[in-house]
């Protein structure tokens, strides 16, 4: 029996939470917003992946206050109107599929955020470009030649802490089921975690408990006013010598759950241009079993798991409890199909959709009547 088309159910405060299978699309940003507003864009993009066989659907990194999106056309949640846009569109998209969980991914880009989206080089702006002031832990630039940001203060750090929980609640108020922290790829949480980004001499940084302090204490805070599924995503090492490392991410998991999370998802890099990463096949996937392993908690693998039997052999082998894809269903809009005719899954699709699979495919479609005029 197909692991990966088995439910998964989070226990969550609000309630149990369960997936109709254990495929998670991870998120993809689109740099298609307007003042940190959700449009046209994001309704057909959402629409797509709900309707794409997937378990539950992580929303892009959205942005907890304006500087802290990674470029200006980056999604945000932090008042009415950015609230509004992203809610009607999320519940016109809902109302186009079938019923998916919906995670959101909340984040804050720290010395990264400023910058042009990738297809324009993704480097830092200037004020004349469009961009604003950058913060982070330090003042150290993520690149040579850029302008360093500016370290936090104490008060900026409280204030961010608000705005994490703000659109916490945003998210919560409109339905969401899941809430995923951004501690990975060098955004804010984890210039905060590591050393290469964090040389603050204070109570939030230096030695491992002060560097952990912050996120920590988001993640707490976001705990108290978000009652679904609670987690983080980390970058398990920053594959420079000298950087965070896998043995630190076991352990923040281990007081992760401790405080109340659900899962973590386990991502690698980003901090850092002088980063070595084996980049091949499954090769986040160690990091993911190692945490899974030694921390007990909930784990999504994610990284070049592009075809189904990978993904069943992720499962299969205890490397992790679910799997996250982002760009295969950007390629691939109803992967999740595909991976149920390969793995004799089911699953749910509109009815509209029922007559689409191609006549040598066993049928997939729970509850589907299909017949021919």
């Amino acid at each position: 029996m197909s692991l990966l088309f088995t439910p998964f159910t989070f226990d969550a405060p609000s309630g149990p939470l369960t997936l109709p299978n254990r495929i998670v699309v991870a998120p993809m940003c689109q740099y298609s917003a307007v003042n940190g507003q959700a449009n046209d864009w994001h309704l057909a993009h959402w629409t797509q992946l709900l309707n794409s066989g997937a378990g539950m659907v992580t929303l892009e990194a959205t942005a907890v206050s304006a500087v802290g999106r990674i470029s200006p056309g980056c999604l945000g949640l932090w008042d009415d109107a950015t609230a509004a846009a992203l809610n009607d569109n999320l519940q016109r998209a809902r109302r186009l599929a079938p019923a998916v969980p919906v995670c959101i991914q909340i984040s804050h880009a720290g010395r990264k955020a400023s910058s042009a989206e990738p297809w324009n080089g993704g480097m830092l702006l200037s004020a004349a470009q469009g961009g604003w002031p950058t913060v982070g832990p330090s003042a150290l630039p993520h690149l040579p030649q850029e302008a360093p940001p500016t370290a936090l203060s104490l008060a900026d750090i409280a204030q961010l802490k608000a705005d994490f929980v703000k659109t916490a609640q945003l998210s919560q108020d409109m339905g969401i089921e899941a809430l995923e922290l951004h501690a990975a790829h060098g955004y804010l949480l984890h210039q905060f975690l590591s050393p290469i980004s964090n040389q603050r001499t204070d109570a939030y940084g230096g030695a491992w408990d002060n560097r952990i302090r912050f996120p920590l204490e988001v993640f707490q805070a976001v705990r108290e006013v978000f009652k679904g599924a609670l987690g983080m995503r980390i970058s398990a090492t920053d594959w420079v010598d000298g950087g965070w490392t896998l043995d630190e991410t076991v352990e923040l998991s281990v007081r992760l759950k401790q405080a109340g999370a659900q899962f973590v998802h386990i991502s690698s890099g980003g901090v850092s241009p002088l980063q070595k990463i084996p980049v091949g096949p499954e090769y986040q996937v160690p990091l993911a079993k190692a945490v899974r392993e030694r921390s007990g908690l909930t784990t999504f693998a994610v990284g070049l798991i592009t075809e189904p039997a990978q993904a069943e052999g992720v499962l299969q082998r205890g490397d992790a409890d679910l799997v996250a894809l982002a760009r295969s269903f950007m390629y691939k809009p109803r992967w999740g199909w595909e991976a149920a005719v390969a793995l004799d899954g089911h699953l749910h699709a509109q009815h509209q959709y029922w007559r689409s699979l191609p006549r040598e495919a066993k049928n997939i479609f729970i509850d589907a009547q299909i017949g021919m005029r």
